[in-house]
């Protein structure tokens, strides 16, 4: 599928870039151990994009359906604080967020990959989706990237926002 590129008109004014996780900052897999210790995949391009949103002053929140130690520890490493997991309604804590940061919809961005994120991908003013995304997300978005979930998504994403900003 081909990237979709349209109102990309509000990435210069995004103050905030919002992960989904699995399928977003990973690739999708839950491995376990023989231990039974849960285990997820990481890429370290999206990891120094996030140092580089940081650098630019654009704020970061994770939201999450899933509940895992990892994902406390990888926001830690990559100096999110805004972590909220175990959600079964992202919108809420979208929400909390806008008005916590004084944020309108149009100065946040939102990347999912399932149909659990859609609420907040049709709301944000800039909603993308990894190249692997489920097809109904991927269609609803305003740009499908050329990386799959864990492989560099959020890393395209970011170089996006960051391109409109020099």
């Amino acid at each position: 599928m081909a990237r979709r590129q349209k109102k990309f008109t509000n990435l210069p004014f995004i103050k905030m870039l919002i992960l989904d996780v699995d399928g977003v900052l990973t690739d999708g897999g839950i491995y376990y151990s023989t231990s039974g210790d849960e285990m997820k995949r990481f890429h370290i391009h999206d990891g120094y994009g996030m140092l580089k949103l940081r650098r630019a002053g654009i704020a970061a929140a994770i939201l999450t359906g899933r509940v895992s130690s990892i994902v406390e520890r990888r926001a830690h490493d990559l100096g999110i604080s805004e972590v909220h997991q175990n959600l079964e309604n992202k919108l809420e804590v979208y929400e909390m967020l806008k008005q916590k940061y004084s944020l309108t919809d149009q100065e946040i961005a939102y990347i999912g990959d399932d149909e659990f994120d859609l609420p907040v991908l049709e709301r944000v003013g800039f909603s993308a989706a990894p190249a692997n995304a489920m097809e109904r997300v991927k269609e609803r978005v305003h740009y499908v990237c050329s990386k799959n979930g864990g492989e560099g998504a959020v890393r395209e994403v970011i170089e996006l926002i960051l391109s409109v900003k020099k």
